[in-house]
């Protein structure tokens, strides 16, 4: 019998997750029936799709091209399903979600049950990292991405915004010193971020103008969570987005420092997602309910 679609579903998953093993247990196959799948995909197709080595799974450049159109259209069979018959009504179906692991944890996670409580036939996959993935070759359905826009193939839609704020433990003030002048840093830890968009300063107003101040610590993150973990334990001062340590000040477990110099910038959030003439409605459930009850203004 002629599966085409399930074999181009074996294929993607084995893509996406890295191996035939964990494709087999998202798809709920054996191993060896979705081995067989991508292999009776590569025959008919006639190239090789897949690299296979003893260390290592890599796509072929044909693999790279057919994982994007194969990608696209599974969503598009997933859209044609949700916008007839009963779901029509009610979205159902798995939904992958990607955003930064404070957003996930401080935001997403919190209103999360009440979106599944309210959507019993959906079930929500959730990847937390910092680090910035591509949507479409991670098929992910919604990707929360913080700071400017760049990925133009993608739909938008807005989540607000939040202030950026500099903070420290007061432990580590009474044993540092609460510093008075941008210029202080200089004699201060400074947490810092480990991944890519990291800057080695902060922004402050002096005067009628905002400039630049280096930073130095002792201490990278390689996530907003595990630098607010460092600043929470004494380790030094950090600078996040308000809605990142919200609960954190409005206890005392962190308080705002510099806050005459606080230049007033701030981060916008977006959903975003991949645009389809007729949105799946599981996206457009799980987006909206994220406008609703999930937005930022900070």
């Amino acid at each position: 019998m002629d599966n085409r679609l399930g074999e181009m579903e074996a294929f993607v998953e084995v893509a996406r997750r890295g191996s035939f093993a964990a494709a087999a247990k998202a798809l709920r196959r054996t191993p060896s029936a979705v081995s067989r799948a991508v292999a009776r995909l590569e025959a008919r197709l006639g190239v090789g799709l897949i690299r296979r080595t003893t260390r290592a799974m890599t796509l072929t450049p044909e693999g790279e091209l057919y994982l994007r159109r194969a990608s696209d259209l599974l969503a598009e069979v997933d859209a044609i399903e949700d916008s007839l018959g009963r779901d029509s009504v009610a979205p159902a179906g798995a939904l992958r979600v990607n955003a930064s692991v404070p957003f996930g944890v401080h935001v997403i996670l919190p209103v999360l049950p009440r979106f599944l409580d309210a959507h019993p036939r959906m079930r929500v996959d959730l990847a937390l990292s910092d680090d910035v993935v591509d949507l479409l070759e991670a098929r992910a359905d919604v990707a929360i991405r913080i700071g400017p826009l760049r990925d133009t193939r993608l739909r938008a839609r807005s989540l607000g915004r939040s202030r950026m704020v500099v903070v420290a433990a007061p432990a580590y003030l009474a044993r540092r010193g609460d510093p008075a002048h941008p210029d202080d840093l200089a004699r201060h830890n400074c947490l810092n971020f480990s991944f890519r968009r990291s800057l080695d300063t902060w922004p402050f107003r002096i005067g009628e103008a905002v400039s630049q101040r280096p930073i130095q610590g002792n201490f990278l993150g390689n996530s907003g969570e595990v630098v607010r973990l460092m600043a929470l334990g004494g380790g030094g001062i950090a600078r996040f987005a308000r809605f990142h340590v919200a609960d954190d000040l409005a206890t005392g477990r962190l308080v705002p420092v510099l806050e005459a110099f606080c230049p007033g910038d701030s981060e916008d959030i977006h959903a975003l997602y991949v645009g389809h003439e007729r949105l799946s409605l599981r996206i457009r459930s799980f987006v909206d309910f994220l406008a609703a009850n999930a937005a930022v203004r900070e």
